[in-house]
């Protein structure tokens, strides 16, 4: 016990920026990593091995999503999978800087397994949309199924776009103070947060519910995406390589 607490105590000093988190991220997830990494770095587990078992709590509930049968029990077990997927997603990075810095190859990993699950969870909607059309009530309506690619489309250009424009942005002079985070705009973003996505599963049960909360974040999802787009050209035309 008193290695988890050294850990979190070297922990809570050890935090990213919280520029540009959501309110979520920054209040829930991340206070939920901080905990599993220290009991990870107590049981003397790797990065590595936590973005295994964040894959692993992520895809159970992707394949559990594609596959059942759209109920309140299975969209409680879906969302508590992903859930704690997204905790163990940023426990990994944490784990990494406790344990004094990560490698080149964790960093993949953990963007490759990342945009897998985005690129899955929206399939197995669409899957799920495909197989029990009756229990959405688009049953006849097939224009429906495009919301999951259109979702889709949005969720991974943008994790691709922040992704270049961060490699691509210059990074500050050392010393230089970081900025603020700003409550507005960790507000404005809860639509795009993924732990704020993971919470419409919830609604699996409800029929049509589930189909009107996942096409208005889907709808959030497509308009980010075109404001992100703006902001970041914008910010790299301003760079000079």
């Amino acid at each position: 016990m008193g290695t988890i607490n050294t850990a979190l105590g070297e922990l809570r000093t050890a935090q990213k920026s919280s520029k540009g988190v959501s309110l979520y991220s920054r209040f829930a997830n991340r206070p939920a990593g901080r905990v599993l990494a220290a009991c990870a770095y107590a049981l003397r587990l790797t990065p590595n091995q936590v973005t295994v078992i964040s894959a692993l709590f992520s895809f159970a509930a992707v394949v559990g999503l594609a596959t059942g049968s759209p109920t309140a029990g299975l969209g409680i077990l879906v969302w508590l999978g992903l859930a704690i997927g997204f905790a163990f997603d940023s426990a990994d990075g944490q784990l990494a800087r406790l344990r004094g810095g990560g490698s080149a190859a964790g960093e993949w990993l953990d963007h490759v397994v990342d945009c897998a699950k985005i690129t899955a969870l929206h399939a197995a909607v669409l899957l799920s949309f495909y197989r029990h059309p009756d229990a959405y009530g688009i049953d006849g309506e097939d224009a429906w199924l495009l919301l999951p690619l259109v979702f889709q489309f949005a969720a991974v250009v943008t994790f691709f776009g922040g992704l270049l424009t961060e490699k691509l942005t210059p990074r500050p002079a050392p010393g230089t103070p970081a900025a603020a985070p700003s409550t507005l705009r960790a507000i404005a973003l809860l639509p795009v947060d993924h732990g704020i996505f993971c919470l419409v599963f919830l609604f699996l049960g409800a029929g049509s519910g589930f189909r009107w909360a996942y096409a208005a974040l889907g709808l959030a999802a497509v308009l980010f995406l075109l404001a992100f787009l703006v902001k970041w050209f914008r910010e790299l035309s301003a760079v000079r390589r």
